[in-house]
């Protein structure tokens, strides 16, 4: 890792963690993906961080939680002492459920599964940020949960770094990866998805496009060198 930096620009690694690599919801093909981040890693960002899927035990997004089976759907609610203590009506509550696909119990506090892999070169130089902590509240993007009870301080850090560029890694593509990066465009960051570095639950989605339609520009490695001047 050089000590050469180029200014303005962050790394943010989603969820390259135990569980979705070789754990109990794997991600397909993310095995392959820790030396291609590591090399990133060692790119001249300025600022990096990475966020944890971390998860409270009977988590509103585990199939177990509802007696269903993984990969079932069903719908959530933001819970109700969250909208009271932000003020908002709920009485609307019902009108606010979200469409949830149900996972198999995955990176849970305390647990093996809600580590980095092994080997990944995440160290004191990254700020962490956990997100889905709530029991009741599902959260992919590494900014806010999708009702925006519980923002994380990834925003106000990304700020207070003088972020202009975020560069994107992890899993997985078609959901935390996703919504991180439309949530880092929305924001006002210009957004990059590195795609050596990432990979999706399910092939042969529209991820991709959903992001390009959303001002976030996905390219390789060799470009991501060569905007990080060192090609």
């Amino acid at each position: 890792m050089t000590d050469k930096v180029i200014h303005g620009t962050a790394l943010l690694i989603v969820d390259m963690q135990v569980d979705f690599v070789t754990g109990s919801l794997a991600v397909p093909g993310a095995t392959v993906l820790l030396d291609p981040i590591n090399e990133i890693i060692d790119l001249p960002f300025a600022y990096r961080v990475a966020s944890k899927d971390f998860h409270p035990p009977g988590h509103i997004s585990f199939a177990s939680t509802h007696g269903k089976q993984p990969f079932d759907n069903t719908t959530i609610y933001p819970p109700e002492d969250l909208v009271r203590r932000t003020g908002g009506d709920v009485e609307k509550i019902k009108e606010r459920g979200l469409g949830q696909t149900l996972w198999p119990d995955h990176c849970v506090q305390g647990t093996p599964g809600v580590e980095f892999i092994p080997g990944l070169k995440v160290d004191g130089k990254f700020d962490i940020v956990l997100k889905g902590t709530h029991l009741g509240v599902e959260c992919y993007s590494a900014f806010k949960d999708p009702w925006h009870l519980l923002p994380t301080d990834l925003e106000d850090n990304l700020h207070r770094h003088n972020v202009k560029e975020v560069y994107l890694v992890g899993v997985a593509g078609d959901f935390c990866v996703k919504a991180t990066a439309i949530d880092a465009a929305k924001a006002g960051f210009n957004t990059f998805v590195v795609t050596d570095g990432v990979r999706s639950v399910f092939e042969g989605g529209k991820e991709y496009e959903e992001m390009k339609a959303m001002g976030v520009e996905i390219i390789d490695l060799v470009e991501l060198k060569r905007r990080m001047q060192v090609a």
